[in-house]
């Protein structure tokens, strides 16, 4: 078993699969076995990696990619399947910012709202979980060589467990359960959508050269665990943020004092920052669902999205017009927030904005993160169904 999980730990599988899909270090591409590279030469994590620039470079379809990584050498490789290059990019982006920013509140806007509660609970609870155990545990990453990385951003933090597998395994089967016993679908057909989707975004992490296998099995388990465990109490807890007069309190105090005890690093890793986004988001939206069932806001109708029927034109022009118009006032939100409350921190705190190093600052980088996102969850959840309400897209 120890055998088996030094293996799974390595660099070696990454790489093997990377090739098997098309993907090689140039110079490199004629076959073998990977070897693994000496540290000292390879692509690391934590203070390593955050001693280096990282950029990431593009050439034509068919010629030879670069990335600059850390150790400041030039990465370059070579792809040979843009079927497998694009689709596991994409796969990968269904972990990032861009898709909870917008698949998150269409849930909300357009499908279910408790589904959408209990799919940002899980989500909030299990990233957590995930961002912290990394600077626990602080397994490194796979090494460069023998694998290409294609990411530079996330190479700064630790690997072990994935917060990608464990935010798609959580957000997929938590909506497959939310919604198999209040729509009517195939249970097989929903069991095999929640599969598939995690998978894609599990093997998207070994295709980019970001996880080990073991990262990545590790991060899909943990969150089955602890969604089997939120499970018998989803009921409980939703009824109790909406209903507790004390929810708008606990939403904000308790992420915020997570947030500022965060496990410290003798280095800057922007899991901290990550972590207070996705707490602060949550949190604002809380507060939204707590006051939407206090004061009675306009809600909508269930019956706007049935999977499984046929959706009649006039539908679609009304579930369009509420994502669009409910996501560009969002993201105003976040652009609007994003530069009053570094504005207002910087005079503050006497540094210019554009200073970087400042906002890595736990003074600084809490209240500016938690603050925007919170204002954004809250603005999903408030703002955006009583615009919809005024333009009559209820």
């Amino acid at each position: 078993m120890a055998r088996l999980l030094g293996t799974l730990r390595c660099s070696q599988p990454v790489a093997r699969f990377q090739r098997s899909c098309g993907l090689f270090l140039a110079g490199d591409e004629g076959g073998g076995d990977p070897a693994e590279g000496p540290r000292d030469r390879g692509a690391c994590n934590g203070a390593g990696a955050l001693r280096c620039l990282a950029g990431a470079g593009r050439a034509p379809p068919g010629g030879v990619r670069s990335g600059r990584g850390p150790q400041s050498c030039t990465q370059k490789y070579i792809v040979k399947n843009y079927f497998y290059y694009y689709l596991f990019k994409f796969s990968a982006a269904l972990g990032e910012e861009i898709f909870y920013i917008t698949f998150l509140p269409f849930t909300y806007w357009n499908i279910d709202h408790s589904v959408s509660r209990r799919m940002i609970i899980v989500w909030s609870i299990v990233m957590y979980i995930g961002q912290v155990s990394k600077d626990i545990l602080k397994w490194p990453r796979p090494l460069s060589p023998p694998v290409v990385k294609l990411e530079m951003r996330t190479n700064a933090e630790y690997g072990m467990p994935s917060t990608h597998a464990m935010a798609a395994t959580a957000i997929s089967f938590s909506f497959f359960i939310a919604t198999t016993n209040q729509y009517k679908y195939p249970f097989e057909l929903g069991l095999v959508a929640a599969f598939v989707f995690s998978t894609l975004v599990c093997l998207s992490r070994l295709y980019t050269g970001m996880h080990t296998v073991l990262d990545v099995i590790g991060g899909a388990l943990i969150s089955a665990v602890l969604l089997m465990l939120l499970y018998p109490a989803w009921d409980a807890i939703d009824h109790l943020l909406l209903t507790s007069p004390f929810c708008p309190l606990f939403s904000i105090v308790v992420p915020l004092v997570l947030c500022y005890n965060y496990p410290k690093l003798d280095y800057y890793s922007p899991t901290r920052g990550d972590t207070t986004t996705i707490l602060g988001a949550a949190a604002g939206a809380t507060v939204g669902f707590w006051l939407n069932n206090r004061y009675a806001a306009p809600a909508y109708t269930s019956k706007s999205f049935q999977p499984g029927f046929p959706l009649v034109t006039s539908t679609m022009v009304l579930v369009l017009a509420r994502f669009f118009v409910g996501i560009l006032v969002v993201l105003l939100t976040r652009w609007v927030m994003k530069s009053v409350v570094l504005g207002l921190l910087g005079y503050r705190y006497k540094f210019p904005i554009r200073d970087l190093e400042a906002q890595r600052r736990l003074e600084v980088e809490v209240p500016y993160k938690f603050v925007t996102y919170s204002s954004v969850g809250f603005t999903a959840t408030v703002i955006v169904p009583l615009l919809h309400e005024l333009l009559g897209l209820m």
